[in-house]
């Protein structure tokens, strides 16, 4: 397979690619994955080139037009804008435990060589506390004393759960707990409730998925922002956000890609206080991936760098043509929010 050259490109007025050209050299791809996550065994993506490299449009399937017009963005962003200028060339990232069995935990970890921080999945639909509880202990026995763990509900827990939790899992000297509650008044409500605990809580999908990502923070219910790139629209819009929240962040990811990750590194080697490793080693989680030279983590970090997939690995793993057109549908839509026609 032979890669398209990179396009010259012709804004339109709006600042937005022609639609033409965004098709012309987008590729949809369907990864398989480690292990079951989020509720997915394979992750698509589309992946086009665009002037200054490579970039990724891989809203969750669930998200509807409005929510993924932001994706669009961010892609257009990377790949028709310079970056802009980093402060580092390597990002400490943390290895990432999905929900499975305490006796996989060890194997999972292995994936992410040279890390010593692990976000671990909790309040999973089919997951008990027990459940949770036990992940948690086997990480912590693998890591040991010195490594770092934060949990992840992903707003999965009511505040009397969440408060239940805190409790149970506090003996293992947690970095956070990442989005306990799903609505920011049951975040405030969590933080107040079990601030004397010292344990710091964090919002993700209340900044990414909320029409105002700076209300978590006016209603002071978080410590720290989880952002990802994609979501918020770009590394410029997220950065802006980040200058005006006052505090620390942990850029994360959204499963993508190595080219997706390739956004976030960037946008995490632009933050010039970067207190804790970031969510962007899950190329650790993918069966396979675009590109020979993914961004896996080694020593516990990866480069921020450009990536430019393997013409090969786009043919093999080329989503079926009944996937790969309802991605193109979807990007003409998202493509049409952005330029203001609908």
């Amino acid at each position: 397979m032979t890669l398209p050259q990179p396009p010259t490109s012709s804004p339109s007025p709006t600042g937005v690619p022609p639609l033409g050209e965004l098709l012309t050299a987008a590729r949809v791809v369907s990864l398989p994955l480690v292990t079951h996550f989020r509720g997915i065994d394979v992750r698509e993506a589309i992946v086009i080139e665009g002037p200054f490299g490579w970039t990724e449009f891989s809203p969750f399937a669930e998200y509807d037009d409005h929510e993924s017009a932001a994706w669009l963005a961010a892609a257009i962003d990377f790949g028709w804008n310079e970056t802009p200028m980093t402060v580092r060339d390597v990002i400490g990232v943390n290895a990432t435990v999905p929900a499975v069995a305490p006796g996989r935990v060890a194997s999972v970890l292995a994936r992410f060589p040279g890390c010593r921080t692990a976000k671990v999945k909790v309040a999973g639909g089919d997951q008990t506390l027990a459940d949770d509880v036990a992940r948690v202990r086997a990480t912590r026995e693998a890591l040991g004393p010195e490594g770092r763990i934060r949990v992840d509900a992903n707003g999965g827990w009511n505040i009397d759960e969440a408060e239940h939790a805190v409790h149970a899992l506090a003996g293992f000297d947690l970095e956070y707990i990442e989005q306990p509650c799903a609505t920011i008044e049951e975040l405030a409500e969590i933080r107040f409730r079990t601030k004397y605990m010292g344990i710091p809580i964090a919002a993700d999908e209340s900044v990414r998925r909320a029409e105002d990502p700076l209300a978590v923070v006016d209603a002071g219910a978080a410590d720290l922002l989880v952002i990802k790139a994609q979501p918020l629209g770009g590394i410029r819009n997220a950065l802006s956000i980040v200058r005006r929240v006052g505090l620390p962040v942990v850029v994360s990811s959204a499963l993508e890609t190595s080219i997706g990750l390739a956004m976030g590194a960037h946008l995490a080697a632009c933050i010039p206080e970067l207190e804790y490793d970031c969510g962007l080693g899950t190329a650790s989680l993918l069966a396979a991936d675009v590109t020979t030279d993914p961004l896996l983590p080694v020593d516990g970090g990866i480069p921020v760098r450009r990536v430019t997939p393997s013409g090969a690995l786009l043919e093999r793993h080329a989503a079926a043509p009944g996937r790969a057109d309802w991605w193109l549908a979807r990007l003409e839509r998202c493509h049409a929010i952005l330029a203001g026609r609908l």
